[in-house]
């Protein structure tokens, strides 16, 4: 398929015949799957699967991060139908990324959400995929969390955030958007000497012995030495990679529920996600996006960037793991 193609081809994502591939049409229409990808409830041979989390009833401040999953799969449409930009990989052509659909759950039923989560990814990865998970508030990343650790034991976590998500509460049936790393470390999911948080801006004092890389840290010393020590810090364990759009400062990510100014700019934010490339990632989501506060949609097309350099992340290592 060729570019002087684009006007043969509409709605890849139901009709491409196979997984693989790149798609050249029109970008203001067709379903607006996460990159073209193929719309499939089969996992039989793939290898990262894309399900949007639609919830957002754990937020503190504003809601809205409901409607992210399905923001960020239109918007990741206005990116150029080639390969990755910056990468020695293409994940579209080489792999078999599909968008997996959304998580169902009872709106009504919160109490019964975290399992249905934890369920829903535990399918994913006992089909031999790995997930990305567009949501929906970052509670989400605890169920998920317990999911991959049922799977492959404690992990590092990487997390791109404003805050630290740490405060204290020993309730593990409240569903919280800002305790969950702290129940994660309290259940063993993550181990926090192995753990990095980058961008933070909000004060907690208990860390719970995580690494903390702050914005301002950021800002002074650079993407690169960011890099090295987010590397030094993981080694060659297997990470889970959270983003929160708010790790971002507001000019470059308004729509989001809880936003801190001071945050990091997009362009280290890209130089730190495409320099991580050779960490043992296992999987990853991008929460946070809320489209009612994202006037012009810088957010949401923020959030498709960041979840293609996750699918670029993620199959760079499939790539180093297969030799």
């Amino acid at each position: 398929m060729a570019l002087e193609d684009a006007g043969n081809e509409v709605d890849a994502a139901i009709t491409r015949k196979g997984f693989k591939g790149l798609t050249y049409e029109n970008t203001f229409g067709g379903v607006a799957s996460f990159l073209r990808r193929s719309y499939t409830k089969n996992l039989a041979g793939v290898d990262l699967a894309v399900t949007g989390v639609p919830f957002d009833s754990a937020v503190t401040n504003r809601p809205g991060t409901r409607l992210g999953p399905r923001a960020i799969r239109e918007a990741s449409s206005l990116q150029a139908p080639d390969a990755p930009y910056g990468w020695d990989i293409d994940p579209l052509s080489d792999f078999n990324v599909v968008d997996y659909g959304d998580l169902a759950y009872d709106y009504a039923k919160i109490s019964e959400f975290p399992q249905r989560l934890t369920d829903h990814i535990l399918g994913i990865l006992e089909a031999g995929a790995g997930s990305l998970c567009l949501g929906g508030d970052h509670y989400i990343s605890f169920p998920i969390l317990r999911a991959y650790a049922a799977r492959f034991g404690p992990l590092s976590l990487l997390q791109f955030d404003a805050h630290s998500d740490t405060w204290p509460d020993d309730d593990m049936d409240r569903i919280d958007h800002g305790t969950m790393f702290y129940k994660a470390v309290k259940e063993g999911l993550i181990d926090p000497k192995a753990s990095v948080q980058v961008g933070i801006r909000t004060t907690n004092e208990d860390t719970l012995g995580v690494n903390i890389i702050d914005a301002r840290e950021v800002h002074q010393t650079g993407p690169a030495a960011v890099v090295a020590k987010i590397k030094q810090i993981l080694g060659k364990r297997q990470t889970y990679l959270t983003f929160d759009i708010d790790c971002l400062d507001p000019a470059f990510a308004p729509g989001t529920g809880t936003p801190v100014w001071g945050g990091l700019s997009s362009g280290q934010a890209a130089i730190i996600l495409r320099d991580l490339a050779g960490i043992n990632m296992v999987g990853g989501d991008v929460v946070e996006v809320s489209p009612p506060f994202d006037t012009t949609g810088a957010t949401a097309i923020a959030g498709a960037h960041v979840a293609t350099e996750l699918m670029c992340l993620y199959c760079t290592n499939l790539r180093n793991q297969r030799g």
